[in-house]
């Protein structure tokens, strides 16, 4: 066949590739587009879980969290436009920071660990700020708890960097958590730089107020609760007790385990001040008021807290053995 004729042919055929790479796009773009609608409802379930987080028990909780999360890994698996992806990744990075910390009062620290790691991930891929750094500061209570120390400052102080420029909820939030851990770590000049800085970012943020019902707010009481852990660390007794009933008081009714936490630094001022006896009964009364479905691995890890810090001799007291009886009870028996 002739040159000239073959020419036109295989222009045609370039243009027929064209359009059908287009069309096959277009047919891409369609299948993985989500609509508006859906991701409003997510939205909406994802809210109601972080506000239902705040008072559920972590075990009936994590059933709920798995299935949004399958929900949205669903939709992340396939090909979604930029700002889709964008939500769905900060959806995936406050599901699996409630997965970890539920994970964490069950005493399940590797997966714990796990999902925080996964958090951090889904934070850094949405490229949202203030999600990058909730999420560290809320990964730095598991080595708060269950250490190192050293890595609950790194992961506050990295956050509050992210932060730095920004007074926000969670800049207030970075610099609590860093010192608490500073505190406990016995840093007690860095703790209080902290905690000056976390209550100016606090002020100039206007955080939630007390009624903020949300896992992922910062309200009044919460700040109270790690005021109140680095005072009690630092053996300010005085004022850790007088933040301990102020922040009481800010609590509602319906609540989770952040009243009886800082019920137990109560008891661990009264034994610092040298009072075994009421740190040991305060400590067992917390303990049993708490629902079973609380009484969760690092609510008994609080409770012992206490028996360590009483003085030398008083750990064999009688207020300290029932304070043990207690805590070895299983929970159906009390």
């Amino acid at each position: 066949m002739p040159a000239a004729l073959q020419e036109p042919l295989a222009a045609d055929s370039l243009e027929q590739q064209v359009d059908a790479a287009r069309r096959s796009m277009d047919r891409t773009l369609a299948v993985g587009t989500v609509t508006a609608t859906q991701l409003d409802l997510l939205d909406e379930q994802v809210l109601w879980s972080r506000e239902q987080y705040v008072y559920t028990p972590p075990a009936p909780m994590i059933k709920t969290l798995l299935g949004h999360l399958s929900e949205v890994e669903h939709l992340a698996g396939h090909r979604q436009p930029a700002a889709v992806q964008v939500r769905l990744s900060e959806l995936t990075a406050m599901l699996s920071t409630l997965m970890a910390d539920a994970l964490m009062k069950l005493g399940h620290l590797t997966r714990s660990q796990n999902w925080y790691a996964t958090a951090r991930n889904a934070a850094d891929d949405s490229g949202n700020t203030e999600l990058r750094a909730r999420v560290r500061a809320q990964a730095a209570m598991l080595p708060f708890y269950y250490g190192p120390l050293e890595a609950a400052v790194s992961l506050s102080r990295e956050a509050r960097i992210i932060c730095r420029g920004r007074p926000s909820a969670t800049a207030a939030f970075a610099s609590a958590a860093e010192a608490r851990a500073l505190a406990k770590l016995g840093d007690a000049e860095g703790a209080e730089a902290a905690l000056r800085y976390a209550a100016a970012a606090f002020e100039q943020s206007g955080a939630g107020g007390p009624t903020d019902n949300d896992a992922f707010g910062f309200p009044e009481r919460r700040f109270r609760l790690y005021e109140s852990g680095t005072l009690t660390a630092l053996v300010r007794t005085g004022q850790a007790r007088r933040v301990q009933e102020a922040a009481l008081r800010l609590y509602p009714q319906k609540t989770g385990i952040d009243p009886a936490l800082l019920n137990f630094e109560a008891a661990l001022c009264l034994a610092h001040d040298r009072n075994p006896t009421e740190a040991c009964q305060l400590a067992s009364a917390t303990y049993l008021r708490i629902i079973p479905e609380h009484r969760t691995p690092i609510v008994e890890e609080r409770a012992r807290e206490v028996i360590g810090a009483l003085p030398p001799g008083a750990q064999s007291s009688r207020a300290a053995r029932e304070l043990h009886e207690i805590l070895a009870l299983p929970p159906g028996q009390m």
